[in-house]
């Protein structure tokens, strides 16, 4: 037995006993011929879009699709099957459903949809523009869409993540259903509705407002106004696009003639908050300051050794170090230093004593502890 008709056989099993009329009978009939097609439709369908949402960069929550049981289908012909002349009439016997962060990633699907799509404009539909007070779960952009290369019609639905919770909790309070709802329940739903779509608006507001903050404050950066740039994983992350330490690096990797490794520094991002800066022009300040003093500090342990590789966060490192010493951090300072960039442990304590006592005999000892 193909597996075309173990599928039917399946589906013949499970049938609903209804009763349909003749024409109802022969548009299910068309349907059990045309469901291996609808299968195949469902997944290439839904290969393309996730193929153009990832090239496009566009994140989204979920990407639904499914062909139309048998026993949806009897149901809907049962209603209103006279409507119908053939099932190629029937245009959501296929359908995708994408489900996006923000109301305005709604528009950059559908621009999508409209480049991989034939969409059918007459039988498509923007419920977001029918402003009715109790549908915000309701307003999705509809398109009724076909293959470039032809095929079957199929329905994608392309809402946002806080439109299909709405939906859901809708469907399952009934507020939707047979039963008339009283009005006094109907304008609470409808109240609910309203702030919904109100917070759907204000996060698409809100990330607008962020990104264009992002902008302002990379362009900050380049243009070397750091004093006016907040101290964050994604400004330093900016920042270190300009290498600030590579000077330093370079002197100190001269010392044995090594080769400078790359890794990355963001994992020191929480050591200079700790050390009390708060803005990119803190930590120029803080390079400026201290580069000398690393320098020296870096010279008196290398100049011992033969190392030829260096990773090039060991110029941040020893600006760390020297910056706690030179405010009187003692060892605790640099055990807590040790123990933010490595975990807590008691070989931190160890490294501690020996910069201690390599870092005695340095100027800036003596300066920021006179006798």
């Amino acid at each position: 037995m193909d597996n075309q008709t173990k599928s039917t056989s399946k589906r013949e099993q499970v049938r609903p006993k209804v009763k349909l009329d003749p024409h109802g009978e022969m548009l299910l009939q068309q349907y059990h011929e045309l469901y291996p097609t609808l299968q195949e439709l469902a997944d290439e369908a839904y290969n393309q879009l996730c193929k153009a949402l990832r090239e496009q960069g566009i994140y989204v929550t979920a990407i639904e699709h499914r062909v139309k049981t048998e026993k949806s289908l009897i149901g809907k012909l049962e209603l209103k099957g006279a409507k119908y002349k053939s099932i190629d009439d029937i245009t959501d016997l296929v359908g995708l459903r994408i489900i996006t962060f923000y109301t305005d990633e709604v528009d950059k699907v559908a621009a999508i949809a409209k480049r991989l799509f034939d969409i059918d404009w007459k039988e498509s539909v923007d419920k977001r523009k029918l402003h009715e007070l109790d549908a915000f779960g309701y307003n999705s952009l509809h398109y009724i869409c076909r293959l470039k290369t032809g095929g079957p019609r199929f329905e994608l639905q392309m809402r946002t993540a806080l439109q299909h919770v709405w939906s859901t909790i809708e469907h399952d309070t009934g507020y939707k259903g047979d039963v008339k709802m009283p009005r006094e329940y109907k304008r609470q739903f409808s109240r609910l509705a309203g702030m919904m779509e109100l917070i759907d608006d204000e996060f698409s507001r809100l990330r607008v407002v962020l990104t264009d903050y992002r902008r302002q404050t990379l362009a900050l950066v380049k243009n070397g106004q750091l004093d006016d740039v907040p101290l964050s994983a994604e400004t330093f992350r900016g920042y270190l696009e300009l290498h600030p330490f590579d000077r330093l690096n370079k002197r100190i990797a001269a010392v044995n003639q090594a080769e400078v490794f790359p890794v990355s520094m963001m994992s020191y991002l929480p050591v200079l908050e700790s050390l009390g800066l708060e803005t990119l022009g803190d930590v120029q300040q803080f390079i400026d300051e201290n580069s000398d003093d690393a320098y020296q500090l870096a010279l008196s342990q290398l100049a011992i050794t033969d190392l030829d590789i260096l990773s090039s966060n060991t110029a941040l490192q020893y600006l760390c170090l020297v910056h706690v010493l030179k405010h009187d951090g003692g060892r605790d300072g640099l055990k807590s230093l040790y123990d933010i960039i490595n975990g807590e442990n008691d070989a931190n304590g160890m490294l501690a004593d020996l910069i201690m006592e390599q870092a005695k005999t340095q100027p800036f000892m003596r300066q920021a502890n006179p006798t």
